[in-house]
């Protein structure tokens, strides 16, 4: 055994304990691999579970065939696509949820989802383990095991690739050795990669190097800009309430929309994102992101928002945004504060309605045209060229003088 025989967790599984194993599994590498080695290190059965996020191109007859080939006594597949949209994705929305400026959380938003249907199946079958493929090095060990420990308390779960030290060409060499069909030809595929409905990393090869600008094989999702179209494309955005509901004038269910944007975002070469990121256990690392969804989905939200809210809302909102964003990221999902979050964020929201038309053109997405009934907003107080409405110029010189009398004492008192 690989694994540490001193329990450093509670929920850290001894070797003697674990007797059926609830496998997160992709169908990839590193799990193909977990699901053979569980069954020969541990001399446990494997139930092996698959979740459907919006990971596009996935086969998941082909995906549960290979975890039932590989010995798995069951193969659960979960579509969680409308689940993750509205439970994970929408409060991201409400909260213009970015962590470092650029990453908009949709691997931190996936985990919560993924460990809390891995706590549902371990129980369904009788389980009394649950594994994962997260390294020592990244976030989502955080992420998966506090949502285990959290709901799950009597779980242990174990995470082999943190113990057995296998590099990706040693896993490759154990693939082979134990016939263990390889997902996508991974000895030609340089990258780690994980997606969803809300965006897609890419890690591994080159990306570590600060100095090495991002080759052009790591875009599958995005368009490169300056091979995208030669005309913008002008799309709109409708919300209500906060939630995004119609695309183009046409209404849409929430996984539908989603989908549709990242189409429109990917053809024009918006969402990419070359990110520094501090990660929660230490490590500065870069990323390399494509968010096309997201980028649209969040640009328009943001525009309305600021459209409806008054300048102390838009003041304020902004810290608070930026501690649920945290929170998410450092695999907080269940702290009470993200609910109490929730709550101003759902009330912000409520005046949250309106359409934003935005301007796609290789690479950009910026917002050209605005529209709400709860607009705090008013034409004729806005142009040059009339006077009177809702307040008199006239009035102007009295309020500068009383707004800047503070300032001006403590200036000629400094300077006397």
């Amino acid at each position: 055994m690989t694994e540490p025989r001193t329990r450093t967790a509670s929920y850290l599984a001894e070797p003697d304990e674990v007797h059926r194993v609830l496998l997160l599994y992709s169908g990839g590498l590193d799990t193909s691999v977990m699901l053979k080695w569980i069954q020969d290190e541990y001399d446990a059965e494997v139930v092996a579970l698959t979740i459907n996020l919006g990971q596009p191109g996935e086969d998941y007859d082909v995906v549960k065939g290979k975890a039932t080939q590989l010995g798995a006594v069951a193969a659960e597949v979960v579509d969680a696509r409308e689940e993750f949209a509205r439970d994970f994705i929408v409060p991201a929305i409400k909260a213009n949820a970015n962590y470092g400026l650029d990453y908009p959380l949709f691997t931190a938003l996936g985990r919560p989802l993924i460990a809390k249907l891995a706590v549902e199946y371990a129980r369904l079958h009788n389980c009394d383990t649950i594994a994962h493929g997260c390294t020592g090095k990244g976030n989502d060990q955080v992420r998966i095991e506090a949502t285990v420990a959290t709901l799950a308390p009597e779980l242990k779960v174990i995470a082999p690739v943190r113990g057995w030290q296998m590099g990706r060409e040693e896993e490759i060499a154990y693939a082979r050795e134990h016939g263990i069909p390889i997902k996508g030809g991974a000895e030609t595929t340089p990258y780690s990669i994980d997606d969803n409905l809300w965006g897609r990393s890419s890690e591994g090869k080159w990306i570590e190097d600060l100095t090495h600008a991002p080759d052009d094989d790591v875009f599958q999702l995005v368009t490169r800009p300056e091979v995208a179209p030669d005309e913008p494309e002008i799309v709109t955005v409708t919300f209500e309430q906060g939630v995004p509901v119609a695309w183009n004038g046409q209404e849409m269910g929430l996984v539908e929309l989603l989908e549709t944007a990242a189409e429109a975002g990917m053809k024009h070469g918006v969402g990419i994102v070359d990110h520094i990121e501090d990660r929660i256990v230490g490590l500065k690392v870069r990323d390399i992101y494509e968010v096309p969804a997201a980028k649209i989905i969040l640009t328009a939200h943001a525009e309305l928002e600021r459209l409806v809210g008054t300048i102390h809302q838009n003041q304020f909102k902004g810290d608070l945004d930026r501690q649920w964003g945290y929170l998410v990221y450092a695999g907080l999902w269940w702290e009470p504060l993200r609910e109490n979050l929730d709550a101003y964020m759902d009330s912000v929201n409520e005046q949250v309605t309106g359409t934003i038309g935005l301007k796609l053109f290789k690479g950009n997405c910026r917002a050209v045209t605005r529209e709400s009934p709860n607009a705090v907003y008013d034409a004729a107080l806005a142009t040059f060229e009339t006077s009177g409405g809702l307040f008199s110029q006239q009035a102007s010189p009295g309020f500068i003088e009383l707004w800047s009398l503070q300032s001006r004492m403590a200036h000629r008192l400094r300077n006397r």
